[in-house]
């Protein structure tokens, strides 16, 4: 069994050599338009079937610290394997169901679960319990987009777990709209500054 502490020292080595680039000279553009030197593109690591595993026990960790989860999910792309990696650790007899936020709704989608247009995946009600999930988190703006459209169909946002925050601003936009932000790693593990 993987300890929560080995499989956080793991994933920042995994982090590391799969997904971070440094680059002082030429500045990458961010999601969030922000410019940066350092660049963190997540899916390798979500596709890796080690890191997936230590994603998960660190997911599912952190979703016990709640006294209860009715759903995780998160905006596309970075959440689906996310989602699809919390689904897939869940317990045995879990409840825990998976959704998936489009960036743009599509007109086919939620016919048959009943959610909005936009809202995929599985059935989520008024009052349900929901974790976001992100792969990297700058200012916050996507995720929190999608905890409006959650909450305005009357899910309960939880807070946001993210695989890494760069720690430029997202922790403060999410306490300015009272959902925490859950790191499982932060910029400074991956960098050292």
């Amino acid at each position: 069994m993987t300890t929560i502490q080995e499989a956080k020292a793991r994933l920042i080595t995994k982090v590391k050599q799969l997904a971070y680039l440094y680059s002082p000279d030429d500045y990458f553009t961010l999601a969030s338009g922000k410019k940066s030197p350092h660049f963190f593109d997540m899916k390798p690591v979500m596709m890796d079937p080690e890191s997936a595993h230590l994603i998960g026990v660190l997911i599912h960790d952190k979703i016990q610290e709640f006294s209860r989860i009715d759903a995780v999910g998160g905006l596309e792309l970075g959440a689906v394997p996310l989602t699809g990696i919390a689904i897939a650790k869940t317990p045995k007899g879990s409840n825990l169901k998976g959704f998936i936020v489009r960036k743009e709704p599509k007109g086919r989608g939620g016919r048959k679960t009943g959610n909005p247009p936009g809202i995929e995946g599985s059935s989520l009600n008024n009052g349900d319990k929901v974790l976001l999930l992100e792969d990297v988190t700058t200012t916050g703006g996507s995720a929190l987009k999608a905890a409006a459209r959650l909450q305005n169909m009357g899910c309960k946002v939880a807070g946001c777990i993210t695989i890494l925050d760069r720690e430029e601003g997202g922790k403060n936009a999410f306490l300015k709209s009272e959902i925490p932000l859950i790191p499982l790693l932060l910029k400074s593990d991956i960098t050292g500054e």
